[in-house]
């Protein structure tokens, strides 16, 4: 029984801005709603942090 690891890209489908929290999404398996969440939540301090990590994966995780 082999177990098949997708490679982390942005999602071209399942995106809103950057396809980042789609491509997280589909490499863990979950929703991403839950990745819009958090970073949404990561946005109440003051914007940084999302901001931040957001701009960060943009740029590191290719694109499908």
């Amino acid at each position: 029984m082999t177990t098949q690891r997708h490679a982390l890209r942005r999602s071209r489908n399942n995106r809103i801005v950057a396809g980042v929290c789609g491509g997280l999404a589909e490499f863990f398996g979950v929703s991403a709603f839950w990745f819009r969440l958090a970073f949404l939540i990561a946005l109440i301090p003051g914007g940084v942090p999302g901001i931040l990590v957001y701009l960060v994966m943009m740029i590191i995780v290719p694109s499908e």
